[in-house]
Order: C-alpha cells, then structure tokens, then sequence
C-alpha cells in the first residue's frame, strides 16, 4: 500500500468533509460561487475595453481597479455606473493598491497620510458604484524588506483613522496577506486574522485571499480557506505559474471544496482571478501596453477550466 504524502492526507480530509456535506445537504448546491475578475492586470485600456471583454466571456462581476491615487485621477463614477448598466455588469469591490508611496506601515508620516487619504477617497468610490468591499493591503507591496520593528503597529494606527468610514458606508475591509517576496508582513491567514485582532474594530473584519501567494506561505491552501472561515470575502486566483486557471498544476478541485465547506457560495463573497505572472513586483502590470489576445485568453480559458472544475466537483464524477 502506498503511502500517501501529507498534503494529500489533508486533501482527503477536505474531500471527506465536502462529501458529506454534499450527501447530507443537496440542496444548498443549487447556487454556484460567484466568479468576478480583478480588472488592474489589464494594463493602460480603457475600462470599457475591461468591460466588453468580460461581458463577452459571461462574467457577470468585475473587481475595479482602485486609481484614484490623487483627487483628479482615477475612473470617474458616472462614466463607471453607465458602464456597468450597458455591459450587464455588478461591482464586487475595488482592488486597493498600495506602495511605498501610500504605505499604511510607513516611517514616514507623510506616505501614512497619503494611504490614508487613498482608502477614503476608495471608499466613496467603492460605495458609489456598488461594491461591497475595498482590499486593504497592510504594507507596500514591491517592498518585501522590513523598515523595522514597528510596521504593524504603524499600519494598525493608520488604518484606526479610517476604520469608522468603513462602517458607516456598509464597506468591508478586505485584509490581503501576501507573500513575503512582495511584502514584509502579513504573509498567511494567520497574520491577517492577528491584525484584524489588533486593529479590534467592526469595520476591519474581512480577508481577501490569494491563492497565489498561500502556495508561498500555507502549510496547505485548502486548511488556509477554513481557517479564514466568514472573514473571507474574496479569493484571488491564478495558477502556480501566476497565470490563467488551468494552466499550471494548483489543484483547483480542494480549493472550491473547500470554499463550498465555508459557504462561500451562500454571502456576497467572489472568486476573482488575477493572474498577474511571476515576479517580485506586480505592480508594473497595471500601466503595460495590452495585449489583447493574451488577455483574452487569460478570461475565457479561466472562467471556463474554473466552472469546468466546479461543476465536475459537484456532480461528484472527481469525488469517486
């Protein structure tokens, strides 16, 4: 007899715990996880482009790209909301983005302002046009080395500032943990549910994953998913390449088990592809020419492997 390797000891947990779920509670398979993408690694095109090309692959959510880095910048909401109205499409939330120069841990007071007055201009945004959560990134991400010993007490007092406006807009904060080759600090759930804990405020209670970065930093993405339990509200995906789902060797399968074992497909939560390839620091995506027919296959051959996946998972034709 073979003797299985642990990871796949904890795969089959996950599948023990997702077929009896299925068996004793058929009906709660009726509605499927909702799929949106994350719009910001389309590089410099126009929203309406993002639009078409995922109205075309029948995606019915998008994650905006949150731009609005100065007062006179960004995607404007009107254009936006008639936009979202011509394609049929609904807002997940926006992608918070956050470098060196809007950094909530900063040593300089100055870029901790700047983060801050980012996040609120994000938030009216987000609740304008409709999304239910901003992913808030505790450090910069592209600066993996630490400033020193004191980051998380410097992002807990700067997101304190703003905690309250996520609150009274009915906005969730999304914490995302990112690998340690991008950021310095809250790298796993783990780290994220701890700054959640010492931030201690209503408004700051959720995560947004990536299923990227947990293959760096997770003992196991499928325990990672329940660990993070009702705090996550989003899941970032891409395969172990950092490209389009299906193209590399992640298992898919024990992620959307398990995202069914948290009723991720019953609340206002998403599966949001980002498939942004390798590299220490993804940020440079989001100002590249496009190339469309790359990106077209990014969406279409993503949207269609992940529903492939969840349906076989369901009907239980991979579960015997």
């Amino acid at each position: 007899m073979r003797l299985k390797q642990n990871y796949e000891r904890k795969d089959e947990e996950i599948k023990r715990q997702f077929c009896n779920m299925l068996q004793e509670s058929p009906g709660e398979f009726s509605e499927r996880l909702k799929f949106s993408w994350s719009n910001w690694g389309f590089g410099f095109e126009s929203l309406e482009d993002s639009f078409q090309r995922l109205h075309k692959a029948g995606i019915q959510y998008i994650e905006i790209h949150g731009n609005h880095y100065g007062k006179d910048l960004g995607y404007s909401v009107q254009e936006t909301k008639r936009l979202l109205q011509h394609y049929d499409l609904n807002v997940s939330g926006v992608c918070g983005m956050f470098s060196a120069e809007n950094d909530l841990s900063s040593n300089d007071p100055r870029k901790r302002q700047a983060a801050i007055d980012y996040i609120k201009r994000e938030v009216e945004f987000t609740k304008e046009v409709g999304g239910s959560y901003l992913l808030i990134v505790p450090g910069a991400v592209g600066r993996p080395q630490a400033y020193d010993d004191m980051e998380l007490e410097r992002s807990v007092d700067s997101i304190h500032h703003v905690a309250p406006l996520f609150q009274q807009n009915n906005i969730k904060a999304a914490v995302e943990p990112v690998r340690a080759a991008e950021v310095s600090f809250v790298h796993t759930v783990s780290d994220a549910v701890n700054y959640i804990k010492k931030v201690d405020h209503e408004g700051i209670q959720h995560i947004n994953g990536d299923a990227y970065h947990m293959q760096s930093e997770e003992e196991h993405i499928g325990e990672a998913i329940l660990k993070a339990g009702d705090h996550l509200i989003n899941l970032h995906m891409a395969d172990s390449n950092r490209g389009a789902l299906g193209d590399g060797h992640m298992d898919i399968d024990t992620i959307i088990m398990a995202l069914y074992l948290i009723r991720f497909h019953q609340k206002e939560a998403f599966v949001t592809p980002e498939p942004l390839g390798p590299g220490g620091d993804p940020y440079p995506a989001m100002h590249a020419k496009p190339d469309q027919a790359k990106l077209n296959h990014l969406v279409q051959q993503s949207v269609s492997y992940f529903r492939e996946r969840e349906e076989h998972v369901i009907t239980g034709k991979s579960l015997a």
